[in-house]
């Protein structure tokens, strides 16, 4: 999985041709760490076809990124096709079977 940087956002994400799932997390959200291994299993199996990435919220100087792209909970899973944000789950919705089923949608 790529780690996403303010940097690198657009070239990973906005600029890819393959649809690609964020995952939105923080270094103290319990939540978000639980499901990391579900994204990383979901990954290896979707990897040929889906982008996977994640950005961590902790980083410096990202709030206001993060409230540009709604991102005011944790965890958040989002899924971009060509540069637009098609689909997110968040906090108690943020489990395997709804972050596959997100997936198979918009294969």
């Amino acid at each position: 999985m790529i780690e996403l940087t303010l940097e690198n956002f657009d070239e990973e994400v906005t600029d890819n041709s393959l649809p690609v799932l964020v995952d939105w997390w923080g270094e103290s959200c319990e939540n978000c760490l639980a499901l990391m291994p579900v994204v990383e299993e979901l990954a290896a199996e979707y990897g040929d076809s889906v982008h996977f990435t994640k950005f961590n919220t902790s980083q410096k100087k990202v709030r206001r990124f993060c409230i540009k792209h709604k991102i005011l909970g944790l965890p958040v899973i989002s899924l971009y096709k060509n540069g637009e944000k098609v689909a997110e789950l968040s906090q108690d919705d943020c489990n395997k079977e709804a972050i596959e089923a997100m997936i198979k949608t918009h294969l």
